[in-house]
């Protein structure tokens, strides 16, 4: 037990807490509500005494935009709460026009947003003084354009008189109008996507010959992408075709390098082959010659044991012929003196 009391994780905690559900009833304050000008609003009140901020709008495809507002109104104070006023059906449709979500869709996505901490359902068009004193509400927070509606250059113009305007800044790049558009815009795509996803022509209002146009268009797009795809598979095998061919090519170039190389080691002119080859004829006249006559004559030597066989005795020294009788007679008188010493 102590080894998972040690290993469970701990809970996760946020720096800032969002509610679950915002309450959609009036929430009563206790304290004595008292007019606050708005630099003691910002030195901050009791905990029992928020700050009321009041924000309304029609807040139809709830976005980010909305959602920015609402935590700019949220943080004007230190200790605020917000209580946000979301339109009805009739008033939206009457001064602003036809809305996509209806207002129980509308009131359950404000619900949802972690700025808010009331919805109040079915909000004026026009805030009076009375609505102001029912919901004790001491700031009205908005963007500071001027809203003109219901025959008013701006529907805010005595709130910010009575010095209970708090403006906030809108978000750039995204609202209501803008998504609406893109869906005009985009409208034939969409009615598209939805044929395909199983939507009816008569649940999105569209004629017996736009849908036929529309999901012959959703074939021909299929088709494409098949087409699309097989290029790319195409285009992906003859790059590996490629890339396999430069690596058989390159290894073939190197294999015919060392190919060479190694015939030239073996049969270039100071190759292995023409030493071995050297070597072996040397080894084949040695075998080939008889062993009593050497390729190389030594020089003569009488050994003891064979000595040579004695001069002839009528042999005669060779002389040159005697140039003259004195001549002559010496060589007589040695050749006797020879013969003596035999004897």
């Amino acid at each position: 037990m102590e080894e998972l009391e040690h290993t469970c994780p701990l809970p996760r905690t946020t720096l800032t807490e969002p509610a679950i559900f915002t309450t959609e009833t009036s929430c009563e304050c206790q304290a004595p509500h008292e007019k606050l000008t708005i630099d003691q609003a910002r030195l901050g009140t009791p905990v029992d005494r928020p700050v009321r901020i009041y924000a309304d709008g029609i807040f139809d495809l709830f976005h980010s935009g909305h959602a920015r507002a609402l935590m700019q109104a949220k943080n004007l104070f230190p200790n605020a709460y917000l209580i946000v006023g979301v339109c009805s059906d009739e008033l939206t449709h009457k001064y602003k026009g036809f809305t996509v979500m209806t207002e129980d869709e509308r009131y359950e996505a404000l619900r949802h947003c972690r700025y808010v901490d009331e919805v109040l359902h079915d909000a004026p068009w026009t805030l009076t003084q009375e609505f102001l004193e029912k919901h004790k509400i001491d700031f009205v927070a908005h963007d500071d354009i001027p809203y003109s509606s219901a025959g008013s250059e701006d529907v805010y113009k005595h709130i910010k008189e009575a010095g209970m305007f708090v403006p906030t800044k809108r978000t750039e790049g995204i609202s209501t109008s803008d998504l609406i558009t893109r869906i005009v815009r985009d409208y034939d795509v969409y009615a598209r996507r939805n044929l395909q996803r199983g939507y009816s022509a008569k649940d999105l209002n569209v004629s017996y010959i736009n849908e036929k146009k529309y999901r012959l268009q959703n074939q021909v797009d299929r088709m494409k992408e098949k087409v699309r795809t097989v290029e790319e598979k195409s285009k992906h095998f003859v790059y590996k075709v490629e890339e396999k061919s430069h690596d058989l090519i390159q290894k073939w170039e190197e294999k015919s390098r060392e190919f060479i190389g190694n015939f030239l080691e073996l049969f270039g002119p100071d190759g292995t082959w023409k030493q071995m080859f050297q070597d072996r004829s040397g080894r084949m006249i040695q075998a080939f010659s008889p062993h009593c006559s050497p390729s190389s004559s030594p020089p003569r030597d009488f050994s003891p044991s064979r000595s040579p066989s004695p001069p002839s005795r009528w042999a005669m020294p060779r002389t040159s012929p005697p140039s003259s009788p004195k001549g002559a007679s010496a060589s007589i008188s040695s050749m006797s003196e020879g013969d003596e010493d035999e004897k």
